[in-house]
């Protein structure tokens, strides 16, 4: 990793980064968990933590986010808070990102390697973050709920599916699309 300039005009060892953008990771997924059925991509939270910070890179991002949020994960474990990175999704199918099995093993959970039950595993992780960090929940207390993203992307998949054929109730016969059956009018 390269670290541009900090905001103090020396550059930062990658570590001294790392656990810089950590610690303002973790200021802004609290943020995010103020606001029920939020996410932040990966994308938009390494833009703000490097603004926030003054501290920037040109490193790939998929090179240095994974571990600033592996502190995240661990921090949140000792202090007993909710998995804040099951906030964080990609921008392109918003879904949690491999990295989200560190969750589960700091937790000491078996892993998920179901990608669907990996979802659901982030939506509840995701609601007990809103309701940690005062989200204003609907009656009831919320529901665990998917990305955005990601249950646009299921509900589209639903929507192409296509839908049983129309069968004639007397003969049994696909029904034409005038809806009246050729043989038994």
């Amino acid at each position: 990793m390269t670290s541009d300039v900090g905001p103090d005009g020396a550059s930062p060892t990658a570590q001294e980064a790392r656990e810089a953008w950590a610690s303002e990771a973790y200021a802004v997924l609290v943020d995010v968990a103020r606001t029920y059925h939020a996410v932040v991509t990966y994308k938009e939270l390494a833009e703000e933590i490097q603004r926030r910070t003054g501290i920037r890179t040109k490193a790939l991002l998929h090179n240095w986010i994974g571990s600033v949020l592996g502190r995240v994960v661990r921090e949140a474990h000792r202090r007993g808070d909710p998995p804040l990175t099951a906030l964080v999704v990609r921008t392109d199918d918003g879904m949690v990102g491999d990295g989200y099995k560190e969750v589960l093993e700091v937790a000491g959970e078996p892993p998920v390697e179901d990608v669907s039950e990996r979802e659901r595993h982030a939506a509840g992780a995701r609601l007990d973050c809103y309701r940690r960090f005062g989200a204003t929940l609907p009656p009831g207390g919320g529901v665990p709920a998917l990305a955005p993203r990601y249950q646009a992307a299921i509900d589209r998949r639903r929507a192409r599916t296509e839908k049983p054929a129309r069968v004639c109730g007397s003969c049994f016969v696909q029904l034409p699309a005038t809806g009246v059956c050729d043989s038994c009018g």
